[in-house]
């Protein structure tokens, strides 16, 4: 595995030389190439100028920055930006530790892996990796990565340090106008959700894939070979349901091991209000004067003319 930074991290007065490697591969997931219809050709990306309209080389493709609000680009070199204080350039500073579950899950960012950097940083990294996993804590810090500088979370995770980039806290937006207000909820829908959560178990790993791209390397193949894909069935329609019934529904299923949607159907419980009883009466006795009528217009004799 190649590493993509090389730094140290800044632990009080303990400095431990660090390689990272990128812990996550998204090579595997489905991607496509865009191309012109008509003839079937990859569709290229050129660089034009704005002002002149015309192509522009990579290696005259500069960097520059537009203040929020405003309308002027301000260029900027790389050796004014290699010029900048930026202490945490070659080194991770640890700010603090917290708890794990102080840190909000929509702060996560990209995944590293962090290993020692040479044969005297391996015995303070795994004091570090140690102290951490046994003190159940996780490290907050900042480096300089790629140009920008980033919070970080440091965790101990199968061996290693893991290091996970952080948005600030300025970059998570509110959840205001998201969702909805004043629903009630009764105590044993409550009840049934938790108990599917305890009935639905540990989840294993072996069993998670990716359905989407099993599907399309499917329907390549197919192409390849001349033969006509097999469509999808589709989806039932969404239906309204009881919600009490479809928990019910869901947790027999889970317990008997089966998908929910092959689990006996749930019964729709009537709204409380509702007498099921009088409004099958009425129907039968609608039904017995449609007869009624029916009869006596049989029975009535024409006029004639």
């Amino acid at each position: 595995m190649r590493s993509i930074w090389n730094g140290s991290i800044s632990f009080g007065l303990v400095t431990i030389p660090v390689k990272t490697y990128s812990a996550t591969d998204r090579t595997s997931s489905v991607s496509f190439v865009r191309i012109h219809e008509k003839d079937g050709a990859p569709v290229q990306y050129r660089k034009i100028c704005e002002l002149d309209g015309e192509e522009v080389p990579n290696e005259e493709v500069g960097k520059g920055y537009q203040p929020p609000g405003d309308e002027v680009v301000v260029p900027i070199t790389d050796d004014e930006l290699s010029q900048l204080p930026a202490p945490t350039a070659k080194t991770l500073s640890i700010l603090s530790f917290a708890d794990p579950g102080e840190i909000d899950p929509l702060q996560m960012d990209k995944a590293y892996y962090l290993g020692p950097n040479g044969a005297a940083a391996a015995k303070p990294y795994a004091v570090l990796r140690e102290a951490l996993e046994h003190h159940r804590k996780v490290a907050v810090g900042k480096v300089a990565m790629r140009g920008r500088e980033s919070l970080v979370m440091l965790r101990a995770h199968d061996g290693a340090i893991v290091m996970h980039q952080l948005l600030w806290p300025d970059q998570i937006r509110p959840v205001s106008g998201v969702v909805p207000e004043d629903v009630k909820i009764r105590e044993n829908e409550m009840t049934l959700a938790e108990t599917l959560m305890d009935t639905l178990g540990e989840l294993d790993p072996a069993d998670l894939h990716d359905d989407y791209r099993e599907a399309v390397e499917e329907l390549v193949a197919a192409k390849l070979e001349g033969g006509r894909p097999v469509a999808p069935a589709a989806p039932s329609g969404a239906r309204v349901i009881d919600l009490t019934a479809a928990l019910e529904k869901s947790v027999r299923a889970a317990r008997s091991g089966r998908p929910a949607e092959d689990a006996e159907p749930a019964s729709v419980t009537p709204l409380r209000g509702r007498k099921t009883a009088k409004k099958t009466t009425a129907k039968k006795s609608t039904a017995k004067t449609a007869a009624k009528k029916a009869a006596a217009k049989k029975s009535t004799p024409k006029k004639s003319g």
